[in-house]
């Protein structure tokens, strides 16, 4: 595996690992005997269907019909899961976007069209030499549609970034923290959550009291509760940016 570094658009750098042909191939792998047994069941109800109409025109089209889901099968499963297939959800990996941003379904439709080219053509040749050669492991399909296949793994947590959940229904009660820098409160989350964990309730009050001198705020909230609301506060407005 590779290391690799997005940068999201709020600035917070997220470092992921590239996933190796040997995980990719056997996620492939794993699709491929999925799609077997899918065979097995195609086979018995054209079986059944032959019984029963003695044109071979009807059991063509219904074998047709039902080749459809595993035709686009790659496709509507990245769109559904979120950049993954039954044998990437095994391994823990996915397709996300190398410029961080969440994928479009234009991304999936990209890498879908071009698997003839990567995979089927060749024996894989072409996406075996791509990934070897590209030096974010992208297939001809990954570089034309700007994604990666990443490990989920151990990859960043949200946690560990500036980045703080926030429901759209929230309502922000410190207008000025938009004046802190993302360095700011980088180092208001980690000092935050150490102290946190380990119960070190004076540097929780000496945090809070350098926030409300920085913010020139006075708030009636507890340390935790006040800082909570900071973090999310600026996580909001540098969204709606």
């Amino acid at each position: 595996m590779a290391n690799l570094a997005i940068n999201t658009t709020q600035n917070v750098n997220l470092n992921y690992k590239t996933v190796s042909i040997g995980e990719r191939a056997l996620a492939l792998l794993i699709d491929i005997v999925i799609f077997w047994l899918y065979f097995i069941v195609i086979d018995f109800v054209t079986g059944l269907v032959g019984e029963a109409f003695s044109d071979r025109w009807t059991v063509l089209g219904v074998q047709s019909l039902l080749m459809l889901p595993v035709f686009f099968y790659s496709l509507y499963m990245h769109l559904l899961f979120n950049g993954r297939t039954v044998g990437k959800m095994i391994l823990k990996i996915k397709v996300v976007r190398a410029d961080g941003l969440p994928p479009h379904w234009s991304h999936y439709m990209i890498r879908w069209m071009l698997r003839l080219v990567d995979i089927w053509l060749f024996f894989a040749a072409i996406g075996i030499l791509s990934i070897l050669f590209s030096d974010k492991h992208q297939r001809l399909g990954d570089a034309a549609a700007g994604t990666i296949v990443i490990s989920t793994k151990q990859k960043t947590k949200i946690s560990h970034t500036i980045l703080e959940e926030v429901e759209d229904t929230y309502e922000p009660k410190f207008q000025n923290v938009t004046s802190l820098t993302d360095k700011d409160v980088r180092l208001i989350k980690e000092t935050y959550r150490i102290a946190r964990r380990s119960q070190d309730l004076k540097t929780l009050s000496l945090l809070r009291t350098r926030v409300e001198e920085v913010l020139h705020i006075k708030s009636e909230l507890y340390d935790r509760q006040f800082l909570d609301t900071v973090l999310k506060d600026y996580n909001y407005f540098t969204q709606k940016m």
